[in-house]
């Protein structure tokens, strides 16, 4: 058979940002070099092509999906069907499933920077920075010019510890383009998460100078902010990044786990209810919203406890293999609710779904020891 160039995604950069919220990534070209794989089955792609039509459709995305189900089945190489299904279940808010196609997809096309960052940035939000870190670093390596990836290696690198090497990729990008506001405000952040707030304010003023009207430069700026002390200026500085993008989820989400470290529990609760309201079924935002929920509970059968719980069993009942919401479940009946026989089924379900060198297993078989 012969080999030549294969079709090219036809849910392009614009769709990968507006699903996953790749705000920090955004202003590099992609680095989209064709797999070397046998010309696309014509049905697949023509299903294919009825899905993309489907999924502009207000109410058109479990038609898409099933389409780009069936382009697989026909064409089981196509890799572009795969990485489109990948972004629409993150827009379902099934990430475990999501997760797989994406990695399918990056298997078949380990040279298409979209992919790689949809998979990366995928695994963080289902709390596996560190396998985000496994897919890009070698990618960048091979694509040293792929600055999307690049920047989005940093946040990885940050998130699973590695803050010295995440400074490092940061300056890279700079190197290649000194007023880039994303890696500024990535390198903003890991100077803060290694404590050097001087140095991250000074880097977050100098994004905020380079793109006037940046919601990410703006974030970074409050971050900084809280880290300091200074609430009231954080907080307008989050404000003034959800107005500048109304639909960043991603600002919110944010927003509201740096309130939930900082135990500022109802105001959290506020910005992962905000994000629900833009995308009901965001896994990330019912997760957030739980755990503000329940810092906020003071009693045994506490409303906010109920509410949490409930939507934490919401994200089971659709994703029985999300380890997050299986952990946050079983914490929530082991030491708050005292039910000891539900907290022990949801920390079994998190060993064993959850990746092996993940930090809060000792924490769960800690707490199964306990329970013996």
């Amino acid at each position: 058979m012969s080999r030549g160039r294969r079709w090219v995604p036809l849910l392009r950069r614009v769709t990968l940002l507006a699903a996953l919220g790749l705000g920090a990534c955004g202003g590099a070209a992609a680095v989209q070099k064709a797999p070397d794989l046998p010309p696309a089955n014509p049905q697949a792609v023509n299903k294919m092509m009825q899905a993309v039509a489907a999924a502009k459709e207000s109410d058109g995305v479990d038609r898409a999906i099933k389409l780009l189900r069936e382009a697989i089945k026909t064409d089981p190489r196509l890799w572009e069907a795969e990485y489109d299904l990948g972004l629409l279940l993150v827009r379902t808010g099934d990430l475990t499933a999501s997760e797989k196609h994406l990695a399918k997809a990056f298997d078949l096309a380990p040279n298409a920077e979209d992919v790689a960052v949809a998979l990366a940035e995928v695994r963080r939000r289902l709390g596996n920075a560190k396998g985000a870190a496994e897919v890009l670093e070698p990618f960048v390596r091979a694509n040293p010019k792929a600055l999307t990836a690049r920047i989005a290696l940093v946040s990885a690198l940050r998130e699973s510890g590695r803050v010295d090497e995440a400074i490092v990729q940061a300056r890279e990008v700079l190197v290649r383009r000194s007023d880039d506001p994303n890696a500024l405000a990535e390198l903003a952040m890991s100077h803060l998460a290694r404590g050097e707030i001087d140095t991250a304010q000074l880097l977050a003023e100098e994004a905020l100078k380079q793109s006037e009207g940046s919601a990410i430069a703006e974030r970074t700026a409050g971050m900084v902010a809280l880290k300091r002390g200074d609430d009231a200026i954080a907080f307008q500085h989050f404000a003034k990044a959800s107005q500048l993008d109304p639909k960043d989820t991603t600002a919110r989400l944010n927003t509201g786990t740096v309130l939930l470290q900082a135990g500022v529990y109802d105001r959290a609760g506020e910005q992962f209810q905000a994000v629900l309201e833009i995308k009901p079924n965001d896994v990330l935002a019912k997760l957030g919203l739980a755990a503000a929920l329940r810092g906020v509970g003071t009693r045994e059968k506490s409303g906010p406890w109920t509410e949490a719980e409930k939507l934490l069993e919401d994200v089971l009942a659709k994703e029985p293999n999300n380890f997050a919401a299986a952990f946050n479940l079983a914490v929530l009946y082991a030491d708050f609710m005292q039910r000891p026989a539900e907290a022990k089924v949801h920390y079994e379900n998190f060993l064993d779904n959850s990746p092996s060198d993940h930090p809060r297993r000792a924490d769960a078989q800690k707490a199964l020891a306990g329970m013996k």
